[in-house]
């Protein structure tokens, strides 16, 4: 079902079916799929299984005696304006000549998947496994605008934490949002690339151990390899700008304690000569001589002056 309407494909070509997660049992029955991989099916649909709660979904591949696939992978997708990566689920059964899917999740898999069929973009594959292809293609393409998503936004905090001048809001609370959203991609990228040597496995079983009936799958193992060191290499970045980070709030913090001890030094000399005074007894220098007062509070003025300048000048102040 596209857009809410049964399609069905043209004589000698695939049937390509599009339905939503709750009706994909319905619809793989109405297009003849065995018991089998129906059974098979209860495994992947995405809520089948509360009890598994939010458990992150696993890539599984499986086959059924007639030779059905039944293949389901999470699915990646990113939002700008919040820097969240949010993950969904695709499933895919594949018949001798019906390719039945459902997708969960904002990443827009099937429509980007048939897009790329209906507007002439070779797919290096015939019959049902054109259609797999367009899809498993199509989801390591959306899998790596992910992660250049991810790429600029870690450029972005980059240049937070390496400026000179301070910044308003804690890049620290960005670096560590930024790893929680790339471990997430991640954790949906593993199952990605976990399928694809299954895959490759169950075909070459159908095509009589041929190594090279689907090149297409080494390219998605490929690309979903390379997805992953360069996720990797952002977290690594992330690392290396949170020991920055830290480093310079070390520094900032000696920095202002520096300028408080000048201040309490300074400070301490005028305090300790009132105090003095203050103790009030009979006999004390310069008590009974009329410049007495003028000449203390020049020599503190003078005194102070004078660490002021010294700690200006080592670069306390």
């Amino acid at each position: 079902m596209v857009a809410g309407a049964w399609t069905e494909g043209g004589d000698g070509g695939p049937t390509w079916v599009v339905v939503d997660p709750d009706d994909l049992v319905d619809a793989a029955k109405r297009h003849g799929i065995s018991e089998q991989a129906l059974v098979l099916l209860e495994h992947h649909v995405p809520g089948a299984h509360p009890e598994r709660g939010t458990r992150p979904l696993r890539g599984h591949v499986d086959r059924s005696a007639d030779g059905e696939l039944v293949l389901s992978v999470p699915t990646l997708s990113y939002v700008e304006a919040t820097r969240d990566v949010h993950t969904g689920s695709l499933t895919v059964i594949v018949g001798k000549d019906v390719v039945v899917t459902a997708e969960l999740g904002e990443s827009q898999i099937l429509p980007h998947a048939v897009e790329k069929l209906c507007s002439g973009v070779p797919v290096p594959d015939e019959g049902v496994h054109e259609v797999l292809a367009a899809i498993m293609l199509t989801l390591v393409a959306r899998a790596g605008d992910v992660e250049a998503s991810l790429g600029d936004a870690v450029a972005d905090t980059e240049a937070v934490v390496f400026t000179t001048t301070r910044t308003p809001g804690d890049p620290l609370q960005r670096i560590y949002d930024l790893k929680r959203e790339i471990a997430e991609a991640r954790r949906a990228l593993g199952p990605i690339a976990s399928v694809v040597p299954m895959l490759a496995a169950e075909t070459e079983d159908a095509h009589h151990h041929r190594h090279d009936a689907h090149p297409w799958l080494r390219r998605t193992q490929v690309i979903a390899d390379r997805l992953d060191r360069h996720l990797d290499t952002h977290d690594e970045l992330l690392d290396a700008m949170l020991s920055v980070h830290l480093s310079q709030v070390s520094v900032r913090q000696n920095e202002d304690m520096r300028k408080i001890s000048a201040w309490a030094a300074i400070a301490a000399v005028p305090t300790l000569i009132a105090g003095i005074y203050g103790m009030n007894f009979r006999h004390m220098p310069e008590l009974d001589w009329t410049y007495g007062y003028p000449m203390v509070v020049a020599a503190m003025l003078v005194i102070c002056g004078g660490l002021y300048a010294r700690f200006r000048k080592s670069g306390w102040l």
